[in-house]
């Protein structure tokens, strides 16, 4: 069987001119992922507090969190990742130097090419160069494509939490990894 090589793909830090093109493209692999689980009303509700423009450039330019884009040869942004410093969960407290891992996002024409395993990996290596012990995630229960690959990526469930869309609630696994 033939391999895929991964398409060129650049990846480098979010800049303040990224902030429409990841909005965009956060709403666009969200809206395919999660759509059908919710009202279109609860969808558009959620999309327009965590991928409008404000709430992208927030994340962005917060001090707490590190975003990183993927890049195509043309320049267009094909997927993003974001770590995030000071969140927890119940089950990984008493982990020493945690950082957490967010919305690792890869436009679906991109999917199976290795960018979102270059994606994590980076992000990995600046948590780890930052000196935290562990990186944890959360992936909605339902995500069985994503928990393979974080699994092949070393990580592994340690507990479960409810993510809440407008009134539905579903649950994520929590699934971590010592760096």
């Amino acid at each position: 069987m033939a391999t895929v090589s991964p398409p060129s793909i650049t990846i480098r830090r979010a800049r303040s001119q990224d902030v429409a093109s990841v909005a965009e493209l956060g709403t666009h692999v969200f809206s395919i992922t999660f759509g059908h689980s919710v009202s279109s009303q609860q969808l558009q509700a959620y999309l327009s507090e965590s991928y409008s423009i404000p709430a992208t450039a927030k994340d962005v330019t917060d001090p707490m969190k590190d975003m990183i884009v993927a890049t195509s040869q043309d320049g267009a942004i094909v997927g993003f990742a974001l770590l995030t410093r000071g969140t927890s969960e119940p089950c990984i407290t008493h982990l020493e130097s945690t950082i957490e891992l967010q919305r690792i996002y890869v436009h679906p024409t991109y999917h199976g090419n290795g960018v979102g395993k270059i994606l994590i990996k980076k992000l990995e290596d600046i948590a780890n160069q930052q000196g935290f012990k562990y990186i944890w995630l959360g992936v909605w229960e339902e995500n069985y494509k994503a928990q393979k690959v974080y699994e092949k990526l070393g990580y592994r469930v340690v507990g479960d939490h409810d993510f809440t869309i407008g009134e539905v609630v579903q649950r994520d696994h929590i699934m971590v990894k010592e760096l």
